[in-house]
């Protein structure tokens, strides 16, 4: 990469945004998909004007751009060895237009995001990727990805209503704009007569238009979109159309506009077994024509891998061989029409032999747990699999008449192959399968065992059947190789005409998409070393990526996990010292120091790891010649809660002179002591479990309420007909976390075990139940406690037994809720919105902060995470009044960041009752 084209990089990004170190560059070069390659350069952009510069400059000194935005893409078309653009935080806006007919997205917007927003007006974008609480509209739209209920109507090509996009050359066309649309008509007359010519050109030649028709009848992103070419006759239409599915290949999307389409909020889903694949296969095309929003298949072996899931019947576990099973899903306007598709779906199916089925309901809680089982198809072979193999997940479309045949023949490859765990599903109506197996990498024989049973693949669906071979995850690395063998010789040049056009310098994402090297799908397979039993079945997917609060400012649990496999694998190896040494201690500060620790990556991971945990283990290690330490403060932990108190009192006294204090840190709190009410026949007890934060935090100095969680508590409690009860010792008591989250877990367990002690003592074995004030300090306990215990959170005790107690006077003003990381983590998202609707005409949920960052003292020892996981909350709460969060230490950050006072739930439960 030439030093000039270097500098002139160097000026235009900042150098908080330019990365070209080893971590930087190992952990952004990987995304989803089993390929890697290390960039040269990682450059995070945030504006348009960026990429155009970007684009000129790379054209200047003919260096390659690939595209990123969440890196969510399974075919290899987000990696690069030369220099890798990823969309900043700044590609965030959103104009929903009429009564949400259309939106307007930029490429860096979520796409369940976008759904958020369209909610109110009963609609949502057509494409539904599985992957859609992570993936961007960038890459949404530029591998034309679909999904469920998507099929070929609803995906970004024929949804696509404008768009705002860059050229090669740094121009920016937007189809909204009339001035813009002339100045490129004049700007690029020549290259729009090319598109016009080679579309007239397809138009004409019958047998190939005809082909191309057949291919879009079906799922298809293999190629480019030769649609275009047959569907538009302006020339900005087929340019436009052409961008749809082009995997950055040529050129940059700004911006959308989608035509959107219904989302009926009436909804019923049915899991029906067939004896037969044939005869399922059989019911798809009756279901084709019914009042039907989505059909999964599920082949004998999918069901076996979630046999064991919650809520999957027993039955599942005697299926016979053979059987395979389609879960339906029906929604309408209202219910009335939604009983009466039921009626039509089920009659049609009247002929048909079942073994089994779960007729359709329209209860949440059996619908939800149906998809779920669905959605966990994929994790389930990925948790089984070996320690150092992939999980791959293939994407190939069969003609709806020939789907029986084509899943039969994809059995007997697995057979052939010996891929005994592989297992398929699908989008049934659309002839969509999905076959997932596991791969290792490892040596020469498995490698040649993969490309064989591939080349076979590929000659099935493509020649054989005349499908598709990639139907919705876009051709990548992957399928470039075979690209002319679906397409024919024809397509395939044509193809590369329009490469030619369109990226003439051939600098835009090479070797995606079309590549002249047959080999190039067996070439630069990513490694996936063990590192640790903890996290070592990540499939390193990304959907870890949005929950994480540290995104924005090191490294997600994805990319922790990434640098960690590799420092294991230079450690084993040997080779590469000075790499080794650079990424260890790179990791110290970006991997270890600013991980929360907090567990929301659990929440979204498809396997369930908890990036937390492998942080935990290594500051453990890290932090062994504390262990004497921590077992003192542990000992004597009232005197060090006193300490605290007087560092508070002393703080607020000399504040202006520290440069870390500022007006949310709270005063001390000395009004926390243990009460021995007389006993109140009126009332019942009710041990109160206050936090150390809590005990030791009062509200802020400049607090419209100033009394203790302690004093709000009771008074809140006592109007519900309970009696909170402080016993002696409380000082002195604590959850563990302090200690558990710095990797000094002796000291937690012992903690642990003295509050369990004290616990049995001051309730009577549990005759009494326990309020624990704070969602933190209730997860670090679950289930880690003498279950003779009662302890009930705040917010489940709040919920189930006080709020209907009391008479609330809902207040007319917004209030924010920040739901913590361990609410969300214990199951309390939906109690807590239900608590300040009731207290509330207008309650506010900020989009996209799902952990605050404070993480317990991190908030004070290293305030940028803090501020980095909070950067997007002060616009979204402006009109509030207040705020309401169910942790001491969150509502510090939260109140700084927001510019409102956040306090714990009670204070606005009493102020309302």
């Amino acid at each position: 990469m030439q030093a000039q084209f270097i500098q002139a990089v160097k000026q235009l990004i900042p150098a908080e945004r330019y990365f070209d170190d080893p971590i930087a560059t190992l952990a952004y070069g990987t995304d989803a998909s089993f390929y890697r390659l290390l960039p040269k350069l990682v450059l995070r952009i945030e504006s348009e004007a960026e990429v155009v510069a970007l684009l000129k400059l790379a054209n200047e000194f003919k260096v390659a751009l690939t595209f990123r935005a969440a890196g969510t893409s399974l075919s290899g078309q987000a990696v690069t060895d030369s220099v890798l653009l990823v969309l900043g935080e700044n590609w965030q806006q959103r104009e929903v237009r009429g009564l949400g007919e259309q939106i307007r997205l930029q490429p860096g917007v979520i796409g369940a995001a976008a759904n958020s927003v369209l909610t109110k007006f009963q609609r949502k974008i057509g494409p539904d990727p599985a992957s859609i609480n992570s993936c961007k509209i960038g890459g949404i739209v530029a591998n034309n990805a679909s999904g469920m209920c998507c099929g070929t109507a609803h995906n970004s090509f024929n949804t696509l209503s404008a768009m705002r996009l860059v050229l090669f050359d740094g121009t920016v066309l937007d189809t909204e704009d009339a001035q813009s649309v002339a100045a490129f008509r004049h700007s690029h007359s020549e290259l729009l007569a090319e598109l016009a010519e080679l579309g007239a050109q397809t138009r004409a030649n019958s047998e190939l238009s005809n082909k191309i028709r057949h291919k879009y009848r079906l799922k298809n992103t293999t190629g480019f979109s030769l649609n275009a070419l047959t569907e538009f006759t302006d020339p900005i239409d087929i340019l436009t159309h052409l961008m749809v599915g082009s995997e950055g290949c040529l050129g940059f999307i700004s911006a959308v506009t989608y035509n959107t389409v219904p989302d009926y909020p009436h909804r019923a889903s049915s899991l029906l077994v067939f004896p037969s694949v044939a005869s399922c296969c059989r019911a798809v095309t009756v279901l084709k024509q019914q009042p039907v929003s989505a059909v999964e298949l599920l082949d004998r072996r999918s069901l076996r891998s979630v046999a064991h899931k919650p809520g999957m019947p027993a039955w599942v576990k005697g299926l016979s061989d053979n059987a395979c099973a389609l879960l339906i899903e029906s929604t309408a306007i209202n219910g009335t029409v939604l009983q009466q598709q039921l009626a039509q779906i089920s009659a049609s199916l009247a002929g048909f032999e079942l073994e089994q089925q779960v007729e359709f309901s329209t209860d949440p809680a059996v619908y939800n747990q149906l998809w779920a089982i669905r959605k966990g198809t994929f994790p389930a072979v990925g948790a089984v699999r070996k320690t150092g193999t992939t999980v791959i997940i293939e994407d190939v479309t069969f003609p709806v008449a020939q789907l029986a045949e084509g899943v039969s023949r994809l059995q007997q490859l697995f057979d052939k192959y010996y891929y005994t765990e592989a297992i398929i599903f699908g989008h049934a109506l659309e002839g969509n399968l999905h076959f997932v197996f596991t791969q290792s990498f490892d040596d020469a024989t498995q490698v040649a065992r993969y490309d064989a049973f591939m080349q076979e693949v590929a000659q099935l669906v493509a020649v054989e059947f005349g499908g598709s071979l990639k139907a919705e995850h876009g051709t990548g690395r992957n399928m470039a190789p075979f690209v002319e063998l679906e397409w024919g010789a024809e397509a395939y040049q044509l193809m590369w005409r329009i490469k030619a056009l369109l990226d003439p310098q051939h600098i835009l994402n090479p070797e995606v998409v079309l590549s002249h090297n047959p080999q190039l799908h067996l070439q630069n397979l990513k490694p996936l070393p063990a590192t640790n039993p903890l996290v070592d079945k990540c499939i390193e997917c990304g959907f870890c990526e949005p929950v994480c609060p540290s995104r924005k400012l090191t490294l997600t649990p994805r990319q922790r996990i990434v640098t960690q496999r590799e420092i294991s694998r230079l450690q084993r190896n040997g080779d590469e010292p000075q790499r080794l040494a650079e990424l260890n201690k790179a990791y110290q500060y970006a991997g270890n120091d600013t991980c929360a620790a907090c567990g929301m990556c659990s929440t979204a991971c498809p396997v369930g790891i908890n990036t937390g945990d492998l942080t935990r283990q290594l500051r453990a290690e890290y932090n062994r010649p504390w262990q004497g330490l921590a077992a003192f403060l542990a000992r004597h932990f009232s005197a060090v809660a006193g300490i605290s108190r007087l560092g508070l009192r002393l703080g607020n006294v000399f504040g202006k002179l520290l440069p870390q204090w500022h007006s949310a840190m709270p005063t001390a709190n000395y009004s926390s002591a243990a009460n021995k009410p007389a006993p109140d026949t009126a009332l019942k007890p009710l041990i109160y479990l206050a936090s150390c934060s809590g005990r030791v935090m009062a509200p802020q100095a400049n607090s419209k309420d100033k009394r203790s969680l302690q004093q709000v508590s009771a008074h809140l409690l006592a109007k519900a007909g309970y009696q909170l009860i402080v016993p002696e010792g409380l000082g002195n008591q604590c959850c563990g976390m302090p200690f558990q989250s710095k990797g000094q877990f002796a000291a937690a367990e012992a903690k642990q075990r003295e509050l369990e002690q004290w616990l049995l003592k001051v309730s009577n074995n549990g005759d009494i139940a326990v309020f624990s004030d704070t969602s933190p300090c209730s997860l670090t306990l679950r289930g880690k406690l003498d279950p003779r215990l009662r302890i009930y959170d705040s917010v489940d005790f709040l919920h189930d037994q006080v709020l209907p107690k009391l008479d609330i006077t809902p207040l007319a003003g917004p209030v924010a809720l920040h739901i913590t990381c361990s609410a969300s983590q214990l199951g309390q998202a939906g109690k807590l919105q239900r608590l300040l609707v009731a207290c509330s005409n207008n309650v506010v949920i900020p989009e996209g902060i799902s952990c605050c960052g404070f993480a317990g003292d991190k908030g004070f020892v290293l305030p940028q995470l803090n501020a980095s996981a909070l950067s997007g909350l002060q616009q979204q709460v402006t009109g509030c009044t207040q705020g309401v969060s169910s942790s001491r230490t969150c509502e510090i950050g939260l109140s700084r960041y927001s510019g409102i006072e956040y306090q714990h739930l009670v204070y606005l439960l009493d102020q309302c009752s």
